[in-house]
């Protein structure tokens, strides 16, 4: 299991990032050209089965374990008005997910990832991030860790998601924090707020750049001071999948901008994660290519738990099963291309 030990540890991880495998990715390739199809007709199809070769280190990569994993914590800036939910939705959706009846669980059984719902001090929310940092650097490496020891050895691929009202608050200023920008084009509706909710939000997300932007030199520091427990995890947990060699299916934008610091830090931690849609929340094509990912989807999703990513699992079974399972051209006795 990993664990970050101090916050000197975590950022030590991020320079010792492994890459993936040359050799199975090479295997792969060669028996994509090998395969009854003119080389290249299946797309992305190919370049998704190229990608899990390489974290697998096989040329054969398969899906024998997907794991999902949705962390939820709660924020101090929900004060300020900037969600249509009131903060204790958290721990009433956090109920449903244990009982099966959200989006998340239909999906996740859709796609036969096993669920595992992680709550993070929901009845301490974090710091009001337009007055004070989200949380001290012990409650911030406490939850860096329980996103880490989420992740298991020997999962195939993964995915992670979220649940936190106001979280896309944080998400725009972590955003604005690591690529630049201002909080009016980082921010979005979120879960529905009017014209009004908005103008709370952007001036929530500005206030805590001025408060904090200076002492933002580390990705650690970013995520303490303008982010949240679950964003926290889900960073955890994207670099513990990492250094574990697990390919991993990036959700929407508090997923994508939980890994936002760590990118500023060390652009080549996106190497393993593959973007599984564009949510339609305001922000996330600019982050998405900021990170580096084309993303597999365009379904205007919006929910977050991680549904997008459990959408794209699909694509990746469809990948794989064309790649291990189409005959070759000389087992069809079909002529190749001259």
């Amino acid at each position: 299991m990993i664990r970050f030990a101090s916050a000197a540890a975590f950022t030590d991880a991020l320079r010792a990032l492994p890459a993936p495998d040359a050799k199975a990715i090479a295997a792969a390739a060669a028996r994509q050209g090998e395969l009854t199809k003119p080389a290249g007709s299946l797309g992305r199809l190919e370049e998704i089965a190229l990608f899990m070769a390489g974290w697998q280190g096989t040329g054969r990569p398969a899906l024998h374990s997907v794991r999902a994993v949705i962390f939820a914590g709660n924020h101090g800036v929900a004060a300020r008005g900037v969600s249509a939910f009131p903060a204790e939705v958290t721990a009433q959706m956090v109920a449903n997910f244990r009982h099966g009846g959200a989006a998340i669980n239909a999906l996740a059984r859709a796609c036969g990832a096993e669920l595992q719902v992680v709550p993070l001090d929901l009845e301490h929310p974090t710091g009001d991030i337009t007055i004070e940092p989200a949380m001290s650097e012990a409650e911030c490496l406490a939850a860096l860790n329980a996103g880490a020891a989420a992740v298991t050895d020997g999962t195939d691929l993964l995915f992670v998601g979220e649940m936190g009202i106001a979280n896309t608050t944080p998400a725009a200023a972590l955003c604005a924090q690591s690529f630049g920008g201002t909080a009016a084009e980082w921010i979005g509706r979120g879960t529905g707020v009017d014209d009004t909710g908005l103008a709370r939000k952007r001036a929530a997300v500005a206030a805590a750049l001025t408060l904090h932007g200076e002492h933002c030199n580390t990705a650690f520091e970013t995520l303490r001071r303008l982010g949240g427990r679950e964003i926290a995890a889900m960073a955890g947990a994207l670099l513990a999948a990492r250094l574990l060699r697990i390919p991993v299916l990036l959700d929407g934008f508090i997923c994508s901008a939980a890994i936002a610091p760590l990118a500023k830090s060390a652009p080549a931690i996106t190497d393993h994660c593959l973007a599984a849609h564009s949510s339609a929340e305001a922000g996330h094509q600019r982050l998405l290519a900021h990170l580096d990912l084309r993303p597999l989807l365009q379904l205007d999703m919006r929910l977050g738990e991680g549904s997008g990513a459990a959408v794209a699992v699909h694509l990746v079974r469809a990948a794989l099963a064309t790649h291990n399972e189409m005959a070759s051209f000389a087992e069809a006795a079909v002529a190749s291309a001259l």
